[in-house]
């Protein structure tokens, strides 16, 4: 059950990936077309902001991936749900509200 909810979030967050990658794709092609420096949307925030947005939106997905990829590996070698730094067990409740914590509260 715990892999089949790690893959989920792993599936989830490519999905971002792809999605965020493209939107970002479009707003190069965007500015590479455009011939002023600094143009401005509707509402006032510039491309440079927009393009800034979501890089760091991206780079977030890809580390939730390797977070998860992380986890799977624990989940393989059986240490999946134990605290990196005492040994002791990771509470259910974390693990639930982050399945890839690699720490128990205490160590976190």
């Amino acid at each position: 059950m715990v892999r089949d909810e790690l893959l989920r979030l792993r599936a989830d967050a490519e999905a971002e990936v792809s999605t965020l990658a493209e939107s970002l794709d479009s707003l190069f092609s965007a500015s590479r077309d455009s011939n002023a420096d600094d143009e401005h949307d509707p509402e006032g925030a510039t491309i440079g902001f927009e393009r800034a947005q979501l890089t760091a939106l991206l780079a977030a997905a890809r580390r939730r991936i390797a977070e998860v990829d992380d986890a799977l590996r624990r989940v393989d070698a059986g240490t999946y749900g134990v605290c990196e730094a005492c040994g002791e067990p990771i509470a259910a409740g974390r693990l639930t509200a982050r399945p890839f914590a690699r720490r128990c509260i205490r160590c976190a």
